[in-house]
C-alpha cells in the first residue's frame, strides 16, 4: 500500500476511534457557569464518563452530571459551542470540549423525597440531613429557597454546589417540567477536573450521600 493510502487509512481509524470514545467513553466539557463553585470555575475544562450508566444504571446522589438542557435553563451566553470549522470538527470527534449543556449536582433520584430546610437549614433526603460542608462555599446555606418535592421515576433534583448563584431545580420548580431532569437528558458523570492543570482533580462523590435511606 503506498504511503498515503496508509496515512490516510490511519487517519481514518484515527476518526473512528475518536468518535467513538466520546460516544461510548468520555467526552470533554465546559463548565459554563459559577454554579459549581467552588470545586469548579466558569470555564474549566472537565471530562465527563459515561460507562457508569451503561444498561440500567442510572446517576446516584450525589454524582456531578452534565446534562442536555431540558427547556429554557441554559441562558444564551452559556451556550458556548465550537465557533470555527477547525473546533467544530475537534468537538465533533470529541478533541474538544462541547458547550451548550448544564453541570449540576444529583440531590435526588426516582422516588426520593427532597425537602429544605429542617430545623439546622439543611437539605434532607427520605427524611436524612445532608453534610454538605465539604462541597458548599464557605458560609453558603444549603438553601435560601424552602422546597418538599417528590422526585419522579426517571427523573432527578439537581443543584449547583454555590447555591447563591445556581439557576438549579429550585429555579425551575414552578415551570413545566416542575425543575425535574429526565434520566435520558443526562450525557454522563463528571470524572476529573483536567484544566487548568494547577487545579486538576478526580470528581469524588462525598459520604453524606452513602447514608441517605432508600426512597419509600
Amino acid at each position: 500500500m503506498p504511503v498515503w493510502q496508509e496515512s490516510l487509512l490511519l487517519l481514518a481509524i484515527a476518526l473512528v476511534l475518536a468518535i467513538g470514545i466520546k460516544y461510548f467513553f468520555v467526552q470533554a466539557f465546559y463548565i459554563p457557569s459559577p454554579s459549581m463553585e467552588p470545586m469548579f470555575v466558569k470555564n474549566d475544562r472537565i471530562l465527563v464518563q459515561k460507562v457508569s450508566y451503561w444498561g440500567s444504571k442510572g446517576p446516584r446522589r450525589g454524582d456531578i452530571v452534565v446534562f442536555k438542557d431540558p427547556g429554557g435553563w441554559l441562558p444564551a451566553e452559556e451556550s458556548r459551542t465550537a465557533s470555527n470549522p477547525v473546533t467544530k470538527a475537534l468537538e465533533a470527534v470529541g478533541l474538544y470540549p462541547s458547550g451548550g449543556h448544564l453541570v449540576k449536582r444529583v440531590i435526588g433520584i426516582g422516588g426520593d423525597r427532597v425537602k429544605c430546610c429542617d430545623a439546622q437549614g439543611r437539605v434532607t433526603v427520605n427524611g436524612k440531613a445532608l453534610d454538605e460542608t465539604s462541597y458548599l462555599p464557605n458560609g453558603t446555606v444549603p438553601s435560601d429557597q424552602r422546597f418538599d418535592v417528590h422526585v419522579p421515576a426517571g427523573h432527578l433534583w439537581v443543584m449547583g454546589d454555590n447555591r447563591g448563584d445556581s439557576a438549579d431545580s429550585r429555579f425551575h420548580l414552578r415551570e413545566p417540567g416542575g425543575g425535574f431532569v429526565a434520566d435520558d437528558l443526562v450525557v454522563g458523570k463528571v470524572w476529573a477536573l483536567i484544566w487548568p492543570v494547577k487545579r486538576a482533580r478526580w470528581a469524588r462523590t462525598p459520604a453524606t450521600f452513602a447514608r441517605i435511606p432508600a426512597s419509600g
